[in-house]
């Protein structure tokens, strides 16, 4: 009788445990959808920038933009921006960043450089502090719902350090959102400015206002912080799928153990049934004797 009351409260224990996974799972079904929506409304203006840096950079002008700067010889001090999540339950994913932030930090110190460090989210956060590693700065207000502002306010004081020489190159840990179930750790490197080469170039005669120089000058930044917005939406969107699978399987072996207690627990009840009728034939048979 102990062991099915044992049995009957695991169940009811697992049901609950799978009514929550299984309630997490449809909330970030529905936010990934928002995700996926911000990942792809994001991809076109990257691209677009890309495309005016391509057409406007002249080898003659990267001496006179400091983004564009390339350290000489092997860089002394990094920025490495890891972006991460505020919150868990989403299997494998921060792990993954962090062992590639690790990774990256261990090959730029052994060429000899210095790492400084900024981390994006609860999570990151708290296993560099773990770790006794010192961070430059702490985001966790960003979220699953990062905008252009929040991009500015991480990297632009790096742009300004870059640009005045105090800093040799700037890089981004990020989730690459491919699919809701591929969503590969990736480094991207943001500075030193490399102009992307164009692929199909024709001739092309262009009127520019007010000059190249002009438009390359407020382009440049204006691409870097893209580039980073696009870090934080792909490693909010790839979150959601990560957690939405977590859940799902989460929730289908919560399932799995459920039927596997139904079956222990009739199988017991069986035998308890059994073992008192026997008791009852028993009895009755020792009352005629």
């Amino acid at each position: 009788m102990a062991q099915t009351r044992e049995l009957r409260r695991r169940i009811k224990s697992v049901e609950n445990t799978r009514q929550i996974t299984k309630t997490m799972e449809m909330v970030a079904t529905s936010k990934l959808k928002r995700a996926q929506d911000r990942v792809v409304a994001a991809r076109p203006y990257a691209q677009a920038l890309a495309e005016v840096i391509g057409e406007l950079y002249d080898p003659a002008l990267a001496d006179r933009f400091p983004l564009l700067r390339r350290p000489e010889g092997t860089p002394r001090r990094v920025a490495l921006i890891v972006i991460t999540s505020n919150r868990g339950l989403c299997g494998a994913f921060n792990g993954n960043l962090v062992k590639e932030a690790r990774r990256r930090i261990e090959e730029i110190e052994g060429a000899g450089s210095e790492v400084e460090l900024h981390v994006v989210g609860r999570k990151g956060i708290g296993f560099f502090k773990f770790l006794g590693r010192d961070v430059a700065t702490r985001r966790q207000d960003i979220g699953d719902r990062p905008t252009p502002e929040h991009a500015g306010e991480l990297v632009q004081p790096l742009m300004d350090r870059f640009a005045g020489g105090r800093l040799d190159a700037v890089e981004v840990i990020f989730a690459r959102y491919n699919s809701a179930i591929s969503t590969p750790p990736t480094r991207l490197a943001v500075l030193p400015i490399v102009p992307p080469v164009a692929t199909g170039r024709r001739e092309r005669f262009y009127l520019l206002k007010p000059g190249p120089e002009d438009i390359l000058g407020a382009v440049l930044p204006l691409y870097v912080r893209n580039q980073v917005f696009r870090a934080l939406v792909e490693t909010a969107a790839s979150e959601q799928g990560a957690r939405r699978t977590a859940m799902k399987n989460a929730t289908d072996s919560a399932g799995d153990m459920i039927d596997t207690l139904r079956r222990t627990y009739n199988r017991a009840r069986q035998s308890q049934i059994t073992q008192e009728l026997a008791e009852i034939v028993g009895g009755a048979e020792a009352l005629k004797g």
